[in-house]
């Protein structure tokens, strides 16, 4: 089985840069899309130190020797484990970064990344916040991951709310990100892949200005992800292009030799599509500080607080999702940080 992947990233029509960076990593069949919270407050900063973290974490753990700065969980897969904790590893080099700079204090991100094992024919996902995963099979799309935001935890809550009850809820509130707090929730969820899937990774710029059903026909349509991912885009903008638009686009195809092999297409503008390798470097635990009440991305979006979440029996997860963290209790229902 062979994996195809494309990418691309635009500032769309409204906002003044892009905050939202992605990677493609042939050699570890990994792929990521991040997207950056906080405006003056460096989120373009805080989603680059996601997939450059990552990618730091992955090239390190290819070697047998390699020290975790996580315990490994037995219950889990290998390639569970490295992907879990290679977000965490992220969030806390946000986390601290952002402790570290006044100007960065308060900056977050969404994640989203997959790994593939093609000689499995497996995929694996793991995400925090709003950017979403979707699989594209015999026309039909399925969304495989379950948004972090305020309007989820209310349609949960309280599934009876009609549809005007829903439209008042405010959609530019999420209940999780990286770089809130020291830990966090990374929910995992595994596919079987088959011959002619197609996977979309997509920041809410994307997934926020098309119904669902226009993304599967865009990817269904395109001739390779490379045109799916330039026309997901076209259509976000010409609906308003309201937020930075990022898509990566993998497609699944039988494999041309006996063995199985992940191909990689690396396209776009944004530097983030090759990044560069960080050092895994361990830091000082930062000086308690009061953190911001919320953080927004442009004015217009921010992290919920306590006072936003309604009362709630614990969440259903989305099938196939592991929830639980590692090494740590879960966070408390916002991604406020304790000061």
């Amino acid at each position: 089985m062979r994996f195809i992947a494309a990418g691309r990233s635009d500032v769309g029509l409204q906002r003044e840069h892009n905050e939202d960076s992605f990677a493609l990593l042939d050699h570890h069949g990994l792929f990521i899309v991040a997207d950056g919270m906080g405006g003056h407050r460096a989120g373009d900063v805080a989603s680059r130190i996601a997939t450059e973290a990552v990618s730091a974490f992955f090239d390190i753990t290819e070697r047998e020797d390699a020290t975790w700065p996580f315990h490994y969980d037995p219950a889990l897969s290998s390639e569970e484990n490295r992907l879990l904790t290679g977000i965490k590893v992220a969030n806390k080099s946000i986390y601290e970064a952002s402790a570290r700079s006044a100007e960065h204090r308060g900056m977050g991100t969404t994640v989203v990344g997959m790994l593939v094992s093609p000689s499995r024919a497996r995929v694996f996902i793991g995400h925090v916040g709003d950017s979403r995963c979707y699989r594209i099979r015999a026309r039909s799309i399925t969304l495989l991951t379950q948004d972090h935001s305020l309007v989820n935890e209310y349609i949960r809550a309280m599934p009876e709310l009609t549809e005007a009850q829903r439209d008042e809820l405010p959609r530019n509130v999420i209940t999780r990100a990286l770089g809130m707090t020291e830990g966090v929730q990374v929910d995992l969820a595994v596919d079987q892949s088959e011959v002619g899937d197609r996977y979309l990774l997509c920041s809410d710029g994307l997934s926020g200005m098309l119904t669902d059903e226009e993304l599967r026909d865009l990817v269904v349509s395109a001739p390779d992800p490379d045109e799916a991912c330039r026309e997901l885009i076209r259509a976000a903008n010409e609906r308003g292009g309201e937020d930075n638009i990022t898509a990566v686009v993998l497609a699944v195809e039988a494999p041309a030799t006996e063995e199985s092999e992940v191909r990689v297409t690396v396209v776009g503008d944004a530097p983030e599509a090759t990044p560069s390798r960080l050092p895994m470097t361990t830091y000082p635990a930062p000086e308690p500080s009061e953190p911001p009440e919320g953080i927004a991305r442009e004015d217009t979006e921010r992290i919920a607080t306590n006072s936003d979440l309604p009362p709630r029996e614990p969440a259903t997860p989305v099938p196939g999702s592991l929830q639980e963290p590692m090494d740590a209790p879960p966070p408390s229902d916002d991604t406020k940080r304790d000061g």
